[in-house]
């Protein structure tokens, strides 16, 4: 029996984990639109940035329980992102490969998330691998993104007079309080 094509973006989980499949291929960068929104400048439709990804389904059994459908997702990408220091663009590798349990329904799928480490999702119908991919991209990015050494020197603050023919700092507010507070009254 030849097994059936699986779509990535209506994926039949219980299915692919039941014959044990494989798919693989990336997507361009652009298409995913929710991580794009996080980019330093968006990529155009024919930017050469592709998120490359797998996946491999596989069903498992516990001790006198029925199987399950289990779904590994591994991702690697490269975006660029605003560095927060010099605020010119930082490209940052993101890599995801995290295994997914699937249980029917929502209320089993909670209960199971909260008492283990495996990430655990309700079944449905269909899945769209995409969507899922781009959720865990989003959570892969850093939360705060900087390059190791800026490319170009970061300017000084203008009135620290750190530098010959800087301006003289400019007086504190709380210098100009202590000069009244000395004032006779």
């Amino acid at each position: 029996m030849k097994p059936r094509e699986h779509n990535p973006r209506r994926l039949d989980v219980e299915h692919f984990a039941a014959e044990g499949g494989f798919l693989a291929g990336d997507w361009p960068l652009a298409e995913l639109t929710r991580l794009c929104d996080s980019c330093h400048v968006a990529p155009g439709p024919n930017a050469p940035d592709r998120v490359r990804w797998s996946a491999r389904g596989e069903q498992r059994r516990q001790a006198g329980q029925t199987a399950h459908a289990w779904l590994r997702l591994t991702l690697d990408a490269n975006v660029d992102l605003t560095c927060q220091r010099c605020l010119s663009a930082v490209t940052v590798a993101l890599a995801v490969d995290r295994w997914f349990h699937f249980v029917e329904g929502e209320e089993r799928a909670a209960a199971l998330d909260a008492e283990t480490e495996a990430d655990v999702l309700a079944s449905s119908r269909m899945l769209d691998l995409r969507e899922l991919a781009e959720d865990e991209l989003l959570l892969a990015l850093p939360l705060v993104a900087r390059h190791e050494v800026c490319p170009q020197p970061l300017a000084a603050p203008i009135g620290t007079g750190d530098q010959p023919g800087d301006p003289t700092p400019a007086e504190s507010p709380f210098a100009a309080l202590a000069s009244l507070k000395r004032m006779p009254h």
